[in-house]
């Protein structure tokens, strides 16, 4: 899905904030416009993952018109594209904590062994799946 939301662009001595009307605790900053642009487009690509992770309402945006600006904001519409953006979501690693015995842990830093590479390897086979995409297809038979 391709969203599209005016965000408000606060300048500043120390660099620019930015706002989205739309969207109640969507903030970020950039030392200077590009940066505050590309912050906006992370922020405005995290806030919405977030909603609909937590299958919350997406408000509609605002028309820029409609926005009132004080003499130091100007509006700026950003956009983000989500399918990639899910997909790059899918694939961060998450920090997991567990618990082995010692001996098996002794005998295993000694033989270097990855245990992140051993724990997924293991998953995959114990949920007989090879990927992300065998996962999601099983979902939908």
């Amino acid at each position: 899905m391709l969203y599209i939301y005016p965000a408000l662009f606060n300048y500043a001595e120390d660099g620019i904030s930015v706002e989205f009307p739309d969207l109640a605790g969507a903030l970020t900053f950039g030392a200077n416009q590009e940066e505050a642009f590309s912050m906006a487009k992370e922020c405005l690509a995290l806030h919405l993952y977030g909603m609909e992770e937590d299958r919350d309402e997406i408000p509609t945006a605002s028309r820029t018109v409609d926005i009132k600006l004080e003499s130091n904001q100007s509006v700026v519409l950003i956009e983000v594209w989500m399918p990639p953006f899910r997909d790059h979501m899918a694939e961060k690693a998450t920090k997991k904590t567990l618990t082995i015995p010692k001996w098996l842990n002794d005998a295993a830093e000694e033989a270097n062994v990855n245990f992140s590479r051993i724990l997924q390897d293991g998953l995959k086979e114990y949920l007989g799946v090879t990927d992300r995409k065998s996962h999601e297809k099983g979902d939908l038979l």
